[in-house]
């Protein structure tokens, strides 16, 4: 199992190109014998080719301003706007190409990669451009060149989804650290009756096959394919100023899952995109790299080599994690997120750690109202002035309008 990741003279040519990195900074894959987790798949070798197709999106600049007059890039403050892009790019490229799709340097694009980069492109008009998350933010309360906690991120993403009609994806952020399926359901499934109709008991209560919502009504085949591809993404507090060790298996866990989009934190105000992990360490994407910005040839074909990552994956001791994170997870099908809540339920019986968030039939009672309406979720990626969290008219506490 050694030897997993080498360098090349591309490569090391590749590094030298980024002006905000240093040669040298790159460490190689360690040989190891422990298990390496990427997004879902358990890999002994080929890891270099596999994070290297993961979409890569960086700081850029000379893009044209944000609204007209506002920044030209995204230096210095866009670190977790790019962390968003790249969990959300994960989540088009398993709806669109398949988790198994592979990138390769100059070989011909396919039509849904070409529009799936074109969805990121550093312009107005890309659905999930850094200009559209930035003017989105406003209304999150966030001004253009703040900086973005991971709950504001998923939030912005959730709106900007719906406009997405190619993709057709159905984005739920999980408030309170609670999953309810039933909610989820009905998202993915707007055209079945909850209230009264195809699964709906005599009484206009939801009927529970096998004895719990996960498992689905007898669908024809046809009726199946109505399920919206479902981007799940669950913003957590995993400790204070340091991240509690019982969720630390627990964290890792979740990297093995199938349904695995990853993981975007970081460290206070630095954010990163982590893809798995090896042994203690954690294995990231990070955004820190300046690069000019890209614009279509006129075949319509994107220049993609800087979209992808063509050095050593980066990688950071598990303990050096911010608690505050937002965990993502991606289901084509209905099957897939059944699957998915019969492994977390499985993981929560397990005496591996401790569990990060619940998982739950039906609203809880406890929830004063419904969690689309009123999201009282902070971003406290500010993990060394935490007191602040208590101050109402502290910024990062947030009422999200939806």
């Amino acid at each position: 199992k050694g030897g997993l990741i080498a360098s090349s003279p591309n490569i090391l040519q590749s590094t030298l190109t980024y002006d905000t990195l240093r040669f040298g900074e790159f460490e190689d894959f360690p040989e190891t014998s422990d298990p390496v987790w990427i997004l879902g798949k358990e890999f002994n070798e080929d890891i270099f080719s596999d994070v290297t197709s993961r979409l890569w999106l960086t700081y850029r600049k000379n893009f044209p301003p944000i609204g007209g007059t506002g920044p030209t890039s995204d230096t210095g403050w866009g670190c977790m706007l790019r962390c968003g892009q790249m969990i959300l790019g994960e989540a088009l490229i398993c709806r669109h190409l398949g988790r198994d799709w592979r990138w390769v340097r100059g070989q011909p694009q396919k039509e849904e990669y070409i529009s799936i980069l074109n969805a990121f492109l550093d312009k107005k008009d890309s659905y999930y451009s850094l200009h559209q998350i930035a003017q989105m933010g406003v209304g999150e309360g966030k001004s253009i060149g703040q900086w973005y906690g991971p709950n504001t991120v998923a939030q912005v993403l959730k709106k900007l989804a719906v406009f997405d009609s190619w993709s057709r994806l159905a984005v739920h952020v999980a408030m309170d650290n609670t999953v309810v399926i039933e909610e989820i359901k009905r998202l993915c499934m707007p055209w079945l009756d909850y209230g009264g109709g195809a699964c709906a008991d005599p009484q206009g209560g939801m009927s529970e096959p096998n004895g719990c919502l996960e498992g689905a009504c007898a669908l024809a085949e046809e009726e199946t394919a109505l399920w919206k591809p479902l981007v799940l993404l669950i913003p957590l507090r995993l400790g204070l100023s340091d991240i509690n060790e019982a969720y630390i298996e627990t964290l890792k866990q979740c990297f093995q899952l199938p349904q695995s989009l990853g993981v975007i934190g970081g460290k206070p105000n630095s954010a990163h995109y982590f893809i798995g992990y090896v042994g203690e360490e954690l294995i990231y994407l990070d955004p820190h790299t300046t690069q000019p910005a890209v614009e279509p040839g006129e075949d319509g074909q994107v220049p993609d080599d800087t979209y992808h990552c063509q050095h050593p994956p980066c990688r950071m001791h598990i303990c050096q994690i911010d608690p505050s994170i937002a965990v993502g997870f991606f289901c084509r099908t209905e099957d897939d997120f059944d699957d998915w809540c019969a492994r977390v339920r499985k993981l929560s019986h397990s005496r591996g750690g401790l569990p990060m968030f619940e998982l739950a039939d039906r609203q809880p009672s406890h929830f004063s109202c419904s969690v689309d309406v009123l999201n009282l979720a902070p971003d406290f990626f500010d993990s060394d002035r935490l007191e602040r969290f208590f101050d109402s008219e502290d910024e990062e506490f947030e009422i999200l309008s939806l």
